[in-house]
């Protein structure tokens, strides 16, 4: 499966983005899907996750609340809605997936990338 993010850009403290990872390839449903995001300077840290039956999302601390994962796989399509956007948000972000995982919060659990989209909020 072949993974493309859109959706970043440059958004005010306290704006929202949604986030979109198309797969291409296959069929979505099989799979799990997480977004991970990448600070320069830093390692890139798990922000989301999302099981393939869509029963289990996951957040990182960071994010709860104010981040939503979800997805469409009508559209073969996981979004993630972001929502009060703080300037430590502002990172690469990359999505990612796993053929019939169940969500890992690790970066081991997922055996395909997309290329990232940049999240530059500013204040």
């Amino acid at each position: 499966v072949q993974l493309q993010a859109f959706g970043g850009g440059l958004v005010q403290v306290g704006g929202s983005l949604r986030l979109s990872c198309v797969a291409s390839g296959r069929s979505f449903s099989s799979y799990a899907a997480g977004w991970f995001r990448q600070a320069p300077g830093k390692e890139r840290e798990f922000v989301a996750a999302i099981s393939w039956s869509a029963g289990s999302t996951y957040y990182s601390d960071s994010v709860k609340g104010r981040f939503t994962i979800n997805r469409d796989n009508a559209k073969n399509t996981v979004y993630l809605q972001m929502n009060s956007l703080k300037p430590e948000d502002t990172a690469v972000y990359y999505c990612a997936a796993a053929y019939y995982g169940l969500g890992s919060i690790s970066r081991s659990g997922y055996e395909y990338w997309g290329q990232g989209t940049q999240v530059t909020v500013s204040s």
